[in-house]
């Protein structure tokens, strides 16, 4: 959908020029090398490793395929310019229809403001409307109908901001060493004689400043209530829906406030338990949560990651080699004239579903276990696969050294679960408790092994690194002894400059005759040393490279945990204490213990302490995890979250201090700050037997918080009331619309001024229940909704309005219960018996379900039709003696599908005068219509839709072809240059210096 643009408007008097960045920390010496300006923008490796468990949404999507369904997007068609906003009113395109849809916003926020496949934002107001264009796309997919809840990470619990701190400091520490690494290479390059374009001293974002009581987090919540507030007024897929907006203020991270509101949700009365929940975010422990909430219907919407994507040099801006790799060569010209020249190649990112519904189908499937002392509770056992999840990684614990995701920890675990179940008597938990006599009875099995598994990891290793060694020696042998050069240089496939006309043949023909003559005198004896003329030397040879010599160097690995000693090793390396030492031991298991505890507890129940952490950088072995049933796992009640600028003191570091007021920045610098040692300059990263600085482990001192807080008492008189009220904890935000059935509700409460609290008449808002009370800072309606982005216009004839919410409450030690509700209907079964198996009973190949509908029938052609097709299209255009035998070009599951070209007939039209007269019979069925695909993709030809069955024929299809073939509905062959959805929503002409494409 696209936003609401901007236009001119009358000057205010406030400042009406786009905002800059947030001021960046101080550079160093070097010139560009802020710290924090990589910040979290260097997120390449830490989006896949979400909720610490690198690679688990690859080991889970390919153990379990048929999870994923491809999104079907609308797109918006454009008329005389000007692009018209899809009718989000509709039915779903996806052929399913979701009732709630949660926003995980930072997984929106971060690619909106430092994006990687796209230019970056020129200022704060381009990356606000990123943001709303983001938005408007997930809406436009998943098209909620009861509600919309945007939840921002708040103030997180102390376990989080451990790891917080950690990516700060490491972003920080990267981007200061990249920057000197950067300067290094590019001296070097310009000593040598090399060409690189001047350095652009242009302003840096540090996306740092994506935390909670930060400017910029406060401007983004003022942001997104006008961009509520003008949805609810202009767009038609908005009007019956309740929108709930939990900003920066509200504690707690983002994801796990979802998860509270829909707990909260499911213990009311008047809840449906039938309710369709879709949850946008990128990490894995989403995967968990849903699962952990037992709703029957739950699927995620993620972007579809794409590894590898080409990234321009940062020296040279270039295509094709990284910093290290740069030669500082000329540019060449991109396409005949250079208009491709300042061009990245792109494609816009495509989304993806995950039905945690067929995900509980091969689950079931997967635990079901037959002759078991107790009764079988598949819902129970998704709880305890959910747990044994943990011990391979979480943004809490680090992961047992003997489990690692790629060696099938998950199933090696679930097949030790199985076989100790038994002896058990019972699950490991029940409600996010845990039982911890069972799981002592599991880590011990796991134990028992974990000499193997180290042993095995060793030997995987070394066949790897031999495997790796054979191929660069195979394509050392394989490479072309001689490779032309200059104008007879071999260019890529694809390339967008048109070839030159060749010069001086016979002079480049003797060059390289001369060059391929010393090339073979120098290497007839490889170990004779060259004279700096390039003559032979007599002084003797030199010595020669090893095979491997090419390879990156190891990190040394002292803890060699493959051979005999490896706990003691790893104890006094690690902890630097002896593995004899007893009872530190059992201290370190303790806190693990406790801490896997409160994740589970955090995972099913909401935050049972917000001060306890894990105090340790490593976790202690399986074959330790002796003695545990009798250890506590209670945590102390009553505790209250940090404040957003005391977080800000926790988690960054002295480089991002100017986002803290001046007296508080100066805790963080000043030598004789009593707290200076929280802030080091530089600090060690342990690799532990990893290879890459990403996957290590930052040994940062943690934070005591009595001495935090003790040293911020002295400077809490100097903050201003504006930073006074960012430092303060608020709630969620509720806002309907005018047609909404609560928005009288809300604006008698406002009329008559009542201060208490009242409770939401469920009938009015979809069985949603909560507490409502005033705002002082409201959406009313015939209220002026000032814009706070200058190149947006203001909302001047307002009818939506807003209230504060918040969730049913209840007592401390109040159990929410992990079952499935009653009255719930199991969705229909998605799998077939040969979904385990890969192969048909047929021997056929295994194909998933494609998309949500398990009983859409796939369109083909029938004899009749073949035959039209063989006598009208030109034969040379494919292969010889295609169109007798095979599917036409472009049709469903034809290997050789591919897009219509300009000017080619349509086969429909052929059949013209086979349509009746009044054919016509409403709109197309939705399963019917062809979606428009993304940019790149190969449509569907108009011939796909031309029967739904082999013996049935349906013209009704092809009255009104629109572009390429694709079928107009009647509305939109009667409204034909209608540009918006209705009269009350203007759509002003986009910003001149528009840099986003989503749609």
């Amino acid at each position: 959908m696209a936003p609401a643009a901007p236009r001119a408007r009358a000057p205010r008097d406030r400042a009406s020029r786009p905002r800059p960045f947030p001021a960046c920390p101080a550079p160093p010496p070097d010139p560009g090398s802020a710290a924090g300006a990589a910040g979290p923008a260097r997120r390449g490796p830490s989006r896949s490793r979400a909720m610490g468990v690198p690679a688990f949404f690859r080991w889970l999507s390919r153990k379990y395929p048929s999870i994923i369904v491809n999104c079907v997007e609308e797109k918006a068609k454009e008329c005389n310019g000007v692009k018209v906003p899809i009718d989000t009113s509709k039915a779903n395109p996806n052929e399913v229809e979701f009732d709630n849809l949660y926003l995980d916003m930072n997984g929106i926020i971060h690619p909106c403001t430092h994006p990687e496949d796209k230019p970056a934002p020129k200022n704060e107001d381009e990356m606000m409307v990123a943001i709303f264009e983001y938005i408007d796309r997930i809406f436009n997919i998943v098209r909620p109908r009861r509600l919309l809840y945007m939840a921002i990470d708040g103030v997180a619990p102390r376990a989080k901001m451990n790891q917080q701190r950690s990516r700060r400091f490491r972003a920080s520490k990267e981007g200061m060493e990249a920057a000197e690494e950067k300067q290094k290479i590019r001296q070097e390059i310009l000593a040598k004689g090399g060409f690189l374009p001047p350095e652009e001293v242009k302003e840096r974002f540090d996306s740092n400043c994506i935390t909670p009581g930060t400017e910029f987090m406060d401007n983004l919540a003022k942001c997104l209530r006008y961009y509520i507030a003008d949805r609810l007024n202009s767009d038609p897929g908005w009007k019956n829906l309740t929108v709930i907006l939990s900003d920066a203020s509200a504690p707690g991270e983002g994801e796990h406030k979802i998860m509270d509101y829909i707990r909260r949700q499911r213990a009311q009365p008047n809840h449906d338990p039938n309710t369709h929940h879709c949850l946008c975010g990128a990490d894995a422990d989403l995967i968990m949560l849903g699962l952990a909430t037992h709703e029957p219907n739950f699927t995620i919407i993620r972007e579809e990651f794409k590894p590898n994507k080409p990234k321009p040099c940062a020296l040279c801006n270039q295509m094709g080699h990284e910093v290290k790799d740069c030669q500082g060569l000329p540019r060449e010209k991109q396409g005949k004239h250079d208009q491709f020249a300042d061009t990245l190649p792109m494609s816009e990112q495509e989304f993806i579903f995950i039905r945690l519904c067929v995900l509980r189908e091969y689950l079931e499937r997967e635990l079901t276990m037959a002759s078991l002392p107790f009764t079988f509770d598949f819902e129970r056992s998704v709880d305890d696969w959910v747990f044994m999840c943990f011990f391979v990684g979480n943004d809490f614990l680090p992961h047992l050294p003997s489990l690692e995701i790629r060696e099938g920890a998950i199933d090696r675990l679930v097949n030790i679960y199985k076989n100790v179940v038994h002896k058990t008597g019972g699950y490991l938990t029940e409600s996010g408790f845990v039982n911890l006599q069972r799981v002592q009875m599991i880590m011990l099995a796991v134990g028992e092994v974990e000499d193997s598994i180290f042993k095995k990891r060793k030997d995987d290793d070394d066949n790897f690194k031999r495997r790796q060694k054979e191929k660069r020696k195979r394509l050392k042998r394989d490479q072309p002894s001689f490779i032309p050069g200059g104008q007879f240089s071999p260019q890529a496939l694809g390339n967008r400059s048109s070839p030159q006309a060749i010069s001086n043949p016979r002079q480049a023909a003797f060059e390289m005759r001369m060059h391929d003559r010393q090339n073979s005198t120098t290497s007839a004896s490889p170990n004779t040393s060259l004279t700096p003329d390039g003559s032979p030397s007599l002084g003797g040879g030199i010595k020669r490279k090893s095979e491997d010599s090419d390879s990156e160097p190891e990190p040394e690995d002292n803890i060699r945990l493959w051979e005999t000693g490896w706990k003691q090793r790893y104890y006094k390396n690690k902890f630097d204490v002896d593995a004899s030492d007893e009872k530190f031991r059992r201290k370190v298991v303790q806190s693990y213990v406790e801490g896997l505890c409160w994740v589970l507890r955090y995972y099913y129940q909401g935050c049972a302490s917000w001060n306890w952490y894990y105090p340790f950088h490593y976790a202690p072995f399986a074959s330790d995890f002796e003695g545990i049933a009798d250890m506590p796992s209670d945590f102390e009640k009553g505790s209250k979250p940090f404040k957003p600028l005391e977080q800000l003191m926790g988690v960054f570091p002295a480089a991002s201090g100017n986002f803290l007021p001046p007296t508080w920045r100066k805790l963080m610098t000043d030598p004789e700050s009593s707290i200076i040692d929280f802030y080091p300059e530089d600090f060690a990263i342990d690799l532990n037997g990893k290879k890459y600085a990403w996957q290590g482990v930052a040994l940062l001192p943690f934070v005591d918080e009595r001495r935090l807080r003790a040293a911020l008492e002295e400077v809490y008189p100097d903050l201003t009331p504006e930073e006074s009220r960012r430092n303060s904890l608020g709630g969620d935000v509720l806002f309907v619309g005018k047609h909404h059935p609560l928005c009288d509700f809300i604006v008698e409460q406002y009329k008559t001024k009542n201060t208490e609290a009242v409770d939401i008449p469920p009938e009015l808002c979809h069985g949603i229940q909560g507490k409502l009370t005033l705002n002082d800072n409201a959406v009313l309606p015939d209220q002026v909704v000032e814009s706070p982005v200058p190149m947006l216009r203001d909302l001047t004839q307002n009818s939506a309005v807003s209230i504060s919410f918040k969730d049913p409450q209840f007592a401390e030690d109040f159990v929410f219960k992990a079952t499935v509700l009653p009255g719930a209907k199991k969705p229909a079964p998605v799998l077939k018996p040969g979904d385990w198996e890969k192969t048909n009973s047929d021997g056929r190949p295994w194909r998933p379900q494609l998309g949500f509908n398990r009983d859409r029938k796939p369109v083909h052609l029938d004899q009749s039709a073949f035959r039209t097709l063989g006598h009208t299209m030109p034969r040379d255009r494919g292969m010889p003696g295609m169109y007798p035998n095979a599917v036409p070009l472009g049709a469903y599951g034809s290997p050789y599908a591919r897009p219509l070209m300009g000017g080619q007939q349509q086969i429909p039209k052929l059949l013209s005068n086979l349509r009746p007269q009044e054919s016509w019979r409403g709109p197309t069925p939705l399963f019917q219509q062809t979606p428009q695909r993304a940019a790149g993709a190969a449509p569907l030809l108009a011939w796909n839709r031309m029967l739904q069955s082999p013996n049935q024929f349906q013209p009704a299809q092809y009255q009104g072809l629109g572009p390429m073939g694709y079928p107009q509905r009647p509305e939109d062959r009667m409204d034909r240059g209608r540009q918006a959805y209705g009269p009350g929503r203007p759509y002003p002409l986009p910003p001149p210096a528009g840099r986003y494409s989503w749609n």
